[in-house]
């Protein structure tokens, strides 16, 4: 596969836009699909020059300015993940509702961090600095964060107009692929954990 197909995929595996909508439900719920949008755009911008920063100083960004081994970094991202899912699985989208709130223009940052950037996001970001120009590792990261706002515009505007006609089997749609999201979320996390202490052995 071209190499920037390659990295385009991994980042749009890792955003999973379907399974980001289970997470940022009660906003889909309650914002108006405006002010939804702009919500999600101030987040992938937050993201996006995180991203961009990462595929331009790679891993040299935590050994060399902030003196730590990436493992730690996977480690930590790793446990963060697995609390979120853990919560998730037991006590549903109120759990994520509690780790964010204020006005839309603070919201933007709880979603940036954890839903957006996290070890697995910045990971593919020093992976595409590494095995592209930064001109076409940029490309993919921004193409990728234009492809996921696309992808939960439409599921917002999807939601909009089911919600009206099937609003009790929608919440047990969500309730149940929220749940067995959370498994894989926890999965992923546990696996992040994995990757760190192999790597500092």
């Amino acid at each position: 596969m071209d190499p920037f197909l390659k990295s385009l995929a991994l980042f749009l595996v890792l955003f999973n836009p379907f399974l980001m909508s289970i997470y940022l439900l009660d906003l889909i719920q309650e914002l108006s699909f405006r002010t939804f949008l702009q919500v999600l755009v101030r987040a992938s911008c937050i993201s996006g020059v995180v991203f961009l920063l990462f595929a331009w100083g790679g891993e040299a960004i935590f050994t060399d300015i902030l003196q730590v081994e990436f493992a730690s970094f996977l480690i930590f991202g790793g446990l963060v993940i697995f609390l979120i899912a853990m919560q998730m699985l037991f006590i549903g989208s109120d759990a994520i509702k509690r780790m964010r709130g204020g006005n839309p223009e603070h919201i933007s940052g709880s979603i940036a961090m954890p839903f957006m950037i996290g070890p697995g996001t910045i990971s593919a970001s020093v992976l595409a600095g590494s095995t592209l120009s930064y001109p076409m590792a940029a490309g993919s990261i921004v193409l990728s964060l234009f492809l996921t706002i696309i992808m939960l515009a439409v599921l917002k505007y999807a939601f909009d107009i089911i919600k009206v006609r099937n609003a009790s089997l929608l919440e047990r749609y969500i309730d149940i692929t929220g749940r067995a999201g959370a498994l894989l979320t926890g999965t992923i996390g546990v696996q992040m954990i994995i990757q760190g202490v192999r790597h500092l052995s």
